[in-house]
């Protein structure tokens, strides 16, 4: 540990002939809200918005001082680990191929060729990132380049932990707590290990990407069967080896996750409260804040937000998935009769918080009968009682399918 230690400082040192530590800020709102000192260390505010530059940086930084000839480095990213080693790329003047999804959004792409300018080289290959892997892995062994994974290697873990350093210094003590999202675990692995037994743990995970917990109640990484990839900086579907072993002594109790459309509320929260950005994982650490609020009161907790690359032609659907999970927008079907008035008076019933955010005729299920797809939002989650009572009292027959995941897809 004490090595590691050792480590982790003199990768913090090394990086600072790149970029400035990111900002430990004390956060007002969240530390009255949960009768805490609740800071944030703001990885989304390195020059490439996530903390996946660190180790990139400190990895390259020793396959070069072992090797100054080598000079070709190869990754397979649709997200910030491509970003990171783009970044390095050019500041190391090497050469960088980044394979990535066919399926990557163009913004992502273009945010990478601006991070690595003439040094690097993107190609879009696969549409599924286990097809993108293998091209890349392929690649790099013909072209005996070096392969920079995305977490599961000690020395990008050991870059990774550089935020601990950091942490360390500008709180000048080690916090009570520290908050970290999990996705492939180099962050945490690092941290953890950094930190050691001297402070507590809440490694936080999306409900829709449990790798370490399937891996701690295994006893082994463990891949999973289906992942939502909605947090995509964190929805990883097995854990990685190198990072597991270094966290498989974790208690299960301090292992959270957390559900997507929940983090959407916390993004929303912290963009209008704070005015701060934050792309789906880097709201992980804060979202679980009110989970372990009995656990932190009076306690120094620092969350890390991990990133803050977000796309925000999805605000859309943040919005969308925070009201939902909120209670405060409902789609349901109605079986309407086809008579004259009866739209009239379901109108009738709305109240005056109620507004119709979708109203499209499905097809005619019977001759008598027909069946309407309605969105509805409130402004209190209680005003759907007395809709839905409402609706019965006028003997119309209706299905609630907010939470109904395959049906929504085709219909919502």
């Amino acid at each position: 540990m004490t090595n590691f230690r050792t480590l982790a400082k003199v990768a913090e040192t090394a990086m600072r002939s790149v970029f400035e530590p990111t900002p430990l800020q004390r956060n007002d709102h969240l530390s009255q809200k949960y009768g805490a000192e609740i800071y944030l260390k703001r990885e989304d505010l390195t020059p490439v918005r996530s903390y996946k530059l660190r180790g990139a940086f400190n990895a390259m930084r020793k396959v070069l001082a072992a090797d100054p000839t080598k000079d070709l480095f190869v990754c397979a990213s649709a997200g910030n680990h491509a970003q990171g080693m783009a970044y390095m790329c050019r500041h190391f003047g090497v050469r960088g191929v980044i394979f990535m999804p066919v399926t990557t959004p163009q913004q992502k792409v273009f945010k990478t060729e601006v991070f690595g300018g003439d040094s690097i080289e993107v190609r879009l290959i696969g549409d599924y990132f286990d097809d993108t892997l293998a091209a890349a892995q392929e690649y790099c062994v013909k072209a005996s380049g070096t392969f920079l994974p995305p977490f599961d290697d000690p020395d990008v873990i050991e870059g990774q932990a550089s935020v601990g350093v950091e942490i360390e210094n500008q709180l000048r003590r080690v916090p009570d707590r520290v908050v970290l999202p999990v996705g492939g675990g180099g962050l945490s692995a690092g941290v953890t290990q950094y930190f050691g037994e001297d402070c507590a743990y809440t490694l936080v995970e999306p409900e829709g990407g449990k790798s370490l917990a399937a891996a701690l109640a295994e006893g082994a990484p463990t891949t999973l069967e289906h992942v939502d990839s909605f947090v995509d900086g964190a929805a990883v579907a097995r854990i990685g080896a190198t990072t597991f072993d270094a966290l498989k002594d974790i208690d299960p109790s301090d292992v959270r996750s957390a559900p997507e459309d929940r983090i959407c509320s916390t993004i929303l929260e912290i963009l209008n409260v704070e005015g701060i950005v934050l792309e789906p994982a880097g709201a992980l650490a804060i979202d679980i804040l009110r989970d372990i609020k009995d656990e932190i009161k009076g306690k120094t907790v620092v969350c890390v937000t991990s990133g803050g690359n977000f796309d925000f032609e999805r605000l859309n659907e943040v919005k969308e998935r925070s009201q939902r999970y909120e209670g405060l927008k409902k789609y349901f079907i109605l079986r309407l009769p086809q008579r004259p008035g009866a739209l009239k008076e379901f109108l009738g019933i709305l109240g005056p918080d109620d507004d119709i955010a979708r109203f499209e005729y499905l097809k005619k299920s019977a001759r008598n009968f027909g069946s309407v797809l309605i969105g509805i939002e409130t402004k209190d989650p209680a005003n759907f009682e007395r809709l839905f009572a409402a609706i019965d009292a006028l003997g119309m027959a209706y299905t609630d399918i907010t939470q109904d995941e395959t049906l929504a897809q085709f219909v919502i």
